[in-house]
């Protein structure tokens, strides 16, 4: 193997784990966005039904971690079939 057949092999390698680094960084961001929207949404129902404890806002923001977590487990096995 020639110097330049490593470096393309090198350079291919860098850019493949660049990729994947990207990819799981916006999976840990949907989920933010995820749980964030099931929670605001839960706490503006508390806040217009005038509830002293935050119910909805718990109860949206479980809902919102589960389908963020179905939604990661998802994207992964779908990364994995490729």
């Amino acid at each position: 193997m020639t110097n330049k057949d490593q470096k393309s092999t090198d350079e291919k390698t860098k850019g493949n784990q660049l990729s994947r680094y990207a990819y799981y960084s916006g999976l840990g961001f949907q989920m933010i966005a995820i749980i964030g929207v099931f929670t605001f949404i839960g706490y503006k129902i508390d806040e217009w039904q005038g509830n002293e404890k935050a119910v909805f806002t718990a109860i949206l923001g479980l809902i919102g971690v589960c389908s963020s977590l179905y939604t990661v487990i998802k994207s992964v096995n779908k990364k994995k079939g490729e």
